[in-house]
């Protein structure tokens, strides 16, 4: 069993990096940006069809890369599809910042139900912990733990409303190009500052928990992919 001063290697750093991994590992927010880094240029230079087709071609390229890298196919073929709806919604409107609308309103989606889980004492990112290891709802009768999970979920709350805010905006402002920079330096950065708070989030909650019987590495079934 693990205890709550737990050395890094052990179970708990396990489950706490998993939940981390279930909400996006740092090389897929990477890859998630160049789809953008393409679009934003092509379509300035040479029109809106030509940034589309560049958009899926990047976003094409990372699901190729990381099957040749023998890595996991889900979040870039996730990534994919998400380019090709934001690509057909900019083909819809014929403008290029349309490419951005999903994004912002999906800021927005998630700011208000992280926001609400915490108004209502159910804060997402401990239910996503639990999701993950397996560890049931008895985190919630621990006021140190629901506090902790409090915390790490009002910092995605800060991450989706600020970039809704931000990029709705430089919508308004018929601002694309900021528009691009704005995705790329509120996307992986603002998320791997929530990440780290989530993580910290974790690890406290792990030594409020009273002592259970871990599960060896090789016995905790494996997890669904999210996204």
């Amino acid at each position: 069993m693990s205890g709550p001063g737990s050395a890094p290697g052990t179970p708990n750093n396990h489950k706490a990096n998993a939940v981390l991994e279930q909400m996006g590992g740092i090389s897929g927010l990477i890859y998630s940006s160049l789809p953008v880094l393409v679009f934003v240029p092509v379509s300035q230079l040479a029109g809106l069809m030509p940034a589309i087709i560049s958009a899926l071609g990047a976003a094409a390229l990372v699901l190729i890369w990381r099957l040749v890298r023998r890595e996991s196919a889900q979040p870039a073929i996730s990534g994919f599809f998400g380019v090709g709806i934001c690509a057909l919604i900019a083909y819809v409107m014929g403008e290029s910042k349309g490419y951005f609308l999903l994004g912002i309103w999906t800021s927005l989606f998630w700011a208000v139900v992280f926001g609400v889980s915490v108004l209502i004492r159910r804060p997402v990112v401990g239910y996503v912990w639990s999701w993950v290891n397996g560890h049931g709802r008895d985190w919630r009768a621990v006021r140190k733990a629901v506090r902790a999970f409090d915390i790490a979920t009002l910092v995605w709350v800060l991450v989706f409303a600020s970039r809704f805010v931000v990029q709705h905006h430089l919508y308004d402002a018929d601002q694309t190009g900021w528009l691009g920079v704005a995705r790329i330096a509120m996307g992986w950065p603002l998320t791997a500052v929530a990440a780290l708070v989530t993580y910290l989030a974790i690890r406290t909650a792990q030594r409020a928990l009273p002592p259970v019987q871990d599960a060896s590495p090789d016995e905790v079934p494996a997890q669904p992919d999210a996204r």
